[in-house]
């Protein structure tokens, strides 16, 4: 079967751990302990945070509750030990390239979360981490997922775990058979829907406020956040929401095959017989190490399913539809976002003469426009770079913040375009995930084959603004820091803020870039042929035909 999605990984580790029960008299002196209504519970103090890690938020996964939606984890008894770290969830191997972190301990019991909590906090707002990883790699037990920096600005942190992959996301017509709702997929998307009403239902216990969660998550993290804003299930489980790279690709139907993409059930078919697994009781029988590298031979990339239930529609409908949540958001992207992921680029034409060609023969009566952003002129690779980035990244997060300001809601966006030598030897300035420990205040703790980021003020001073501009968003639904330039909502000047070197507020985001891209994806849309996705340029179909609801943008 052809046709599947491919983008590039961000899979940011994870380590070894083990829960061990053990009665309240040998709890270690000095340590935190919290009596949740999910159970006691001992972390460690480092510095001045509490640390709980790999707490269970619901039953293992396993055996007979393969592909089922998670079930809550019944109260313990005793005192439990969440004092190392945990291991991912299953998953195959990662290519060599900056995300890579080699050897990981993981396990399909995996559905896990840390908590790292300010000293004395009493609520305190909370903040929801959802890892990335293509929603095929990752863990959120990562060094560079650390909750000190947050702790610090009295921000309760929850990093968690979900289900990856094949074992997440996929959709078969038996598992919908005995699903009572007829449906199936999202396994992965309902984990993060139950760890979320756990932290509604536990982390007052650790000085969280539970009227007040910000979800945010970086690339198929980013989508998870979308997905959460999208879907019925998640509604009232958070108050505010981050997306950092974002995309808004079109996601396989459970029953309807849509433009280029397969129903989600065919897919899962398809993918059993390439298994040799002629049944469901065939598919649960496969050891998951075993399950999990078979399948990343076959070419299955995961993504939700548009199930009518958990997600009723595709995302873009959705928003039009202004059907999402009514949250605050923030949503941004990085300059250099696909200078790590070039497979997603289109090919260099030969010439600027061929370049525009080609462009003139793709793109019709949109090329003048998509010429004037990307001219011949420019270097061609560098135009491929840029539109792909646009595509994917850019028209999602200018639509994102559109939607949400429609909704009446507080919209932020933003651009990151900050880079350092390392990074610019390598050629990845301002890459994909860059961002990422600059948020976190991480950037002594990313993986080893990252650009090393230098220990300068520059780059703690840009650190600690984001982390001030994050947190007082999940504070009080505007990011602000003190000394730094107030960031307006996105609104008709088109407002955003530019960190760079610093931050840098500024307005009329990009002009034509979000015009050009939403009338070619509605024109796709509206086709019903084509999958609006990543591909520009060179490798762009040919644009549809102008249509009257296509002839400008919302």
């Amino acid at each position: 079967m052809k046709g599947f999605k491919h983008l590039a990984a961000v899979a940011l580790g994870a380590f070894v751990t083990a829960w061990i029960g053990v009665p309240a008299s040998a709890t270690p002196a000095g340590a935190p302990v919290v009596n949740a209504p999910a159970g006691s519970i001992i972390g460690v103090r480092v510095g001045d945070a509490e640390v709980f890690q790999a707490i269970p938020y619901a039953l293992p996964p396993v055996g007979d509750r393969r592909w089922r939606p998670p079930a809550p984890m019944p109260p313990w008894t005793g005192v439990r030990k969440a004092q190392v770290m945990g291991v991912a969830c299953m998953q195959p191997p990662m290519a060599a390239g900056p995300y890579d972190r080699g050897e990981t301990p993981m396990s399909e019991d995996c559905l896990t979360l840390d908590v790292t909590a300010p000293v004395k906090a009493r609520k305190a707002p909370v903040m929801v981490w959802i890892h990335g990883g293509t929603l095929i790699w990752g863990s959120g037990h990562s060094p560079m997922y650390s909750g000190q920096a947050f702790a610090k600005r009295g921000v309760v942190l929850v990093s968690i775990n979900y289900r990856l992959g094949v074992l997440g996301y996929l959709a078969h017509p038996e598992l919908s058979k005995e699903s009572s709702d007829d449906t199936s997929g999202n396994y992965g998307l309902l984990d993060q829907i139950q760890a979320l009403h756990w932290v509604r239902e536990n982390i007052a216990a650790f000085g969280g406020d539970p009227s007040n969660v910000t979800i945010f998550g970086e690339s198929a993290g980013a989508l998870s956040v979308e997905y959460l804003l999208a879907s019925p299930k998640a509604r009232g489980a958070f108050d505010k929401a981050i997306v950092q790279s974002g995309y808004l690709f079109t996601t396989p139907e459970l029953r309807t095959r849509r433009g280029e993409e397969y129903a989600a059930e065919d897919i899962g078919l398809w993918l059993a017989s390439q298994l040799k697994a002629p049944s469901l009781a065939a598919l649960r029988a496969l050891d998951a190490r075993e399950l999990v590298d078979a399948t990343a031979k076959t070419g299955y990339v995961p993504y939700g399913t548009i199930d009518g239930k958990v997600l009723k529609r595709q995302l873009v409908d959705t928003f039009d539809h202004g059907e999402q949540a009514p949250v605050p958001l923030i949503s941004g992207f990085n300059s250099g976002e696909i200078r790590s992921l070039r497979f997603l680029a289109p090919p260099v034409p030969a010439s600027p003469a061929a370049y525009i060609d080609i462009i003139k023969n793709r793109y019709g009566d949109l090329a003048d426009d998509y010429l004037r952003l990307y001219p011949a002129t420019n270097d061609l690779a560098q135009n491929g770079l840029d539109s792909t980035r646009d595509a994917v990244f850019g028209w999602t997060s200018e639509r994102l913040v559109r939607k949400q300001a429609a909704l009446g809601q507080p919209a932020f966006l933003y651009y990151f375009s900050h880079s350092y030598p390392s990074a610019d030897a390598a050629g990845l300035a301002a890459f994909h995930a860059s961002e990422v420990p600059v948020v976190f205040g991480t950037i002594a703790a990313t993986p080893p084959s990252w650009p090393a980021i230098p220990d300068t003020a520059t780059e703690r001073n840009l650190s600690n603004a984001m982390l001030n501009y994050w947190t007082n968003f999940a504070r009080k639904g505007r990011p602000t820091s003190r000394g730094g330039p107030a960031w307006d909502a996105f609104g008709s000047t088109g407002a955003f803020m530019a960190f760079a070197d610093r931050p840098r507020a500024a307005t009329r985001f990009m002009p034509g870039m979000y015009d050009l891209h939403e009338r070619l994806m509605c024109r796709r849309r509206a086709d019903g042929r084509q999958s609006w996705t990543w591909r520009t340029g060179s490798s762009a179909p040919q644009t549809p035909a102008k249509t009257e609801s296509c002839s400008s943008p919302p």
